[in-house]
């Protein structure tokens, strides 16, 4: 089955994964008529199978959501699909052969949303007010093990803030003498796991859970040895106080220079990138807003590691790896995601499908400027000293992987309408596709962000990653970041260590160059 375990580190990963796990549940077929068409995905890549106490068969996602108290909301261990019940009543339990008063917190309402959804009945619209917390618009149950309330912490308290890097490792370094959390959290997704194909991570990288997630890459590396991680580390993009942005930024370069070594590929992914078309309205002051733009990227880009045939574009994590280098010497790379309205545009149906492309000096048939659909990167903007300007060259990308879903005309059309005006491929430069014909959902429990005409609830999606001298500037600006931001020993660990990533992608263009030299 090659199974893909999910782990979520923290609220704006708790956020994506619910929308992920929204739009996975979407894909299910219930339909008794033979003749309906299957769904292309393998739903026991992502989802296990089970039993409940009362011994009805479950569906429930291979996950591990990691949370601080009070940010769980309304969601609990014990589910309709799991009752977990309690052994008598703890008054009577207390040895002290005394009354014993409890003291609890008042109990959160569920929201019309979730009560709606529970009666079976319609749903009502969500608002960024009505969104209290990411279980407000949550539609999966979870196993009772999937859901880690880590209650050292309170989220969003003033008192104990969890924002500083160290704060994550020492937390981290504490529970795991304690329980071993590979061993307490983890070790039953893996043991239930016929082909494992890796895991996948959604972690915050700028505030403390980034120095928890290095700390709990670094256990899985040695468990797991050489098997595919795809760590997404999510970054405010939102404007802030200055010196929260740079504690952000701070948290950030430390959090790659720790992840990355114990990490196949990692991806950040800004909350708000810097540039949004003109169609794409998204509320910077909601994480349900900010991550369901993520989680269209994240969602697409992962797409064909759960497809159940070649024929719809399915290829492995691994396999992916592959196209981008394979080789670990390069594993951060650039996200971007570009959408449309599938009836502009002029394929109709898939003119290709999984297959790679190599071209050369960027040479392509493409649609015209005009025609091209709206580019998302999102790759973190990081501060630049006062004075300095931005570099004015072009960068250069080396390898590229795109996932796209929706009748795009031709491979050679979906590669242009990913590239802006200022994006231009090296020579030798290779480029990967997948392509699906199933369109991206938009369901209830998303924002209304995409604004294409016709209010659509399929829209067509392209996301890529790839690696690029623009990466490169990027590790650069973090290690220049590091170096005026920490203290001596830890500014040059830092620093000498995200130097080194980026001079693999300068390399790397060198390499590139000289083979394709090579090929004429």
């Amino acid at each position: 089955m090659h199974e893909i375990i999910t782990l979520q580190f923290g609220q704006q990963a708790n956020y994506l994964g619910t929308h992920y796990w929204n739009t996975q549940e979407s894909y299910f077929t219930y339909s008794d008529d033979p003749s309906a068409e299957a769904s292309p995905i393998n739903h026991d890549i992502s989802f296990r199978p089970g039993l409940a106490p009362d011994g009805s068969d479950t569906y429930t996602p291979r996950t591990l959501l990691y949370d601080l108290k009070g940010a769980f909301g309304t969601l609990r261990r014990e589910n309709a699909l799991y009752e977990i019940q309690q052994e008598g009543d703890p008054l009577q339990q207390n040895t002290w052969g005394r009354t014993a008063t409890q003291m609890r917190l008042p109990r959160i309402e569920p929201s019309p949303y979730q009560q709606a959804l529970d009666a079976g009945s319609e749903l009502p619209s969500l608002t960024t007010e009505s969104v209290r917390f990411w279980s407000d618009y949550n539609h999966v149950f979870y196993h009772p093990k999937s859901i880690v309330q880590l209650h050292e912490y309170e989220v969003n308290s003033s008192l104990m803030p969890f924002e500083r890097f160290a704060t994550g490792e020492e937390l981290f370094a504490s529970l795991d003498r304690e329980h071993d959390l590979l061993d307490r959290d983890l070790r039953l997704f893996l043991e239930e796991c016929d082909q494992f194909q890796g895991l996948q991570i959604f972690s915050s990288t700028d505030d403390a859970w980034g120095g928890f997630t290095a700390r709990y890459m670094e256990r899985v590396a040695d468990e797991l040895g050489k098997c595919p991680r795809w760590v997404f580390g999510l970054e405010e993009g939102k404007s802030t106080t200055r010196d929260r942005r740079m504690l952000q930024v701070s948290n950030a370069a430390q959090s790659m220079h720790s992840v990355v070594p114990h990490s196949s590929l990692y991806i950040p992914v800004s909350t708000l990138p810097d540039r949004l078309p003109s169609t794409l309205t998204v509320d910077a002051s909601s994480r349900w807003h900010t991550s369901a733009l993520q989680a269209a990227v994240v969602e697409t880009l992962t797409l064909p590691a759960r497809l159940k045939d070649d024929e719809q574009g399915q290829a492995r994590l691994d396999e992916l790896e592959m196209t981008l280098g394979g080789d670990g010497r390069r594993p951060i790379v650039d996200a971007t995601l570009s959408f449309d309205n599938p009836a502009n545009l002029s394929g109709g149906a898939a003119a290709d499908t999984a297959h790679d492309v190599r071209l050369a000096n960027g040479s392509a048939r493409g649609a015209s400027e005009e025609d091209k659909s709206p580019v998302i990167d999102f790759l973190p903007e990081v501060p630049r000293p006062v004075g300095r300007q931005a570099p004015s060259s072009r960068p250069k990308i080396f390898t590229k992987f795109e996932s796209a879903r929706g009748p795009w005309n031709s491979s050679l059309e979906i590669q242009e309408a990913n590239l802006t005006s200022r994006d231009r491929f090296a020579p030798g430069a290779r480029r990967t596709i997948r392509q699906t014909s199933l369109l991206y959902p938009i369901l209830s429990s998303s924002p209304k962000i995409f604004q294409l005409p016709g209010n659509l609830d399929k829209i067509a999606v392209t996301a890529s990653l790839a690696t690029s001298t623009k990466v490169a500037k990027h590790v650069r600006d973090m290690a220049g970041f590091a170096r005026v931001a920490y203290g001596v020993d830890e500014r040059e660990a830092v620093y000498d260590g995200l130097s080194g990533v980026a001079e693999e992608y300068e390399e790397g263009f060198s390499d590139l160059s000289s083979e394709e030299s090579d090929g004429e």
